[in-house]
């Protein structure tokens, strides 16, 4: 199948933080975008703008030749993929699915076998990038799945992401975006603790962060969220209640493979923390505050 804007149509499911940048850098491509979300308004500028909204994912599913997903927990790829009324059962033959949600790997596994039982081609892409990655289509995509698969999809990809490496069989891309948040969940308490060491210490953030961002200590967290913290934005790029559910798929994973990950553990414990202090709906870097506020 030929992926050319002028004749593919895409489906997207979930325009949130960062699905709507995504699913717009397709559309200003001219690939014709279909759209379903559970609360329409959050579509509303794709739609002024040509994406056509459904009322479901199977609705979704019959129009798209390629259908790229990107919401919230493994619960929702389960039911969207595999239920009744899900991508599965209605995409055409042929159809490309592409999971960019952060998900589990096993689940991956699970509807590319589905998947390739009704003819159908399945790939897993989740992506680290958070919301400025998604807007500036500089987003890291590892991908799991069939070779063939990969590369008749890629020139989609590259609309959305500038690293976007296959990682293996279904499911890699889940275990590659599993590294990636075990890395980040101690990194995060690292750039935390440093800024508010800094500021308990009576030095300026913004000038120690000059030193060391670019420094051995450097890492995208502390380039990129360092600022947001001192500025006291906690506005999402990715979401505490998110990245509380990656760690948890993370450590799941682990577990199972007999792999010890305290440091992540210790991440999770404390963003549960923040969770229940009623932080889910803010940006990682609200784990600054509770270090700040620690000695209050």
């Amino acid at each position: 199948m030929m992926l050319s804007p002028e004749q593919t149509a895409v489906g997207f499911i979930g325009t949130g933080v960062m699905g709507k940048s995504m699913a717009g850098h397709l559309q200003k491509a001219g690939y014709a975008l279909h759209i379903y979300t559970r609360t329409a308004a959050k579509a509303d500028d794709l739609i002024a703008q040509g994406a056509t909204w459904h009322e479901s994912p199977a609705s979704l599913a019959a129009s798209s030749d390629v259908i790229i997903t990107m919401v919230g927990y493994p619960k929702d790829v389960e039911e969207i993929y595999l239920g009744e009324n899900g991508i599965i059962s209605n995409a055409p033959s042929g159809a490309y699915l592409i999971d960019m949600t952060t998900s589990s790997p096993q689940l991956a596994a699970r509807i590319h076998e589905e998947a390739s039982r009704r003819g159908l081609h399945s790939l897993d892409a989740p992506v680290s990038g958070g919301d400025i990655g998604a807007r500036d289509a500089k987003l890291s995509i590892m991908v799991g799945g069939d070779k063939a698969d990969f590369e008749a999809v890629k020139p989609i990809f590259e609309l959305m992401g500038k690293n976007i490496v296959l990682q293996g069989s279904a499911g890699a891309g889940q275990h590659t975006k599993m590294c990636n948040q075990i890395a980040i969940a101690s990194n995060m308490i690292g750039v935390s603790e440093a800024l508010a060491y800094a500021k308990t210490s009576g030095l300026d953030p913004e000038t120690v962060l000059k030193s060391i961002e670019t420094g051995a200590a450097g890492s995208w967290s502390l380039s990129n969220l360092a600022p947001r913290m001192i500025a006291d934005d906690f506005e999402p790029g990715f979401f505490v209640k998110h990245f509380i559910k990656d760690m948890g798929i993370a450590l799941s994973s682990a577990k199972e493979m007999g792999l010890q990950t305290p440091g992540l553990a210790l991440a999770k414990s404390l963003y549960e923390q923040l969770s229940e202090h009623g932080y889910d709906e803010k940006g990682t870097q609200i784990l600054y505050q509770y270090y700040v506020n620690s000695g209050k």
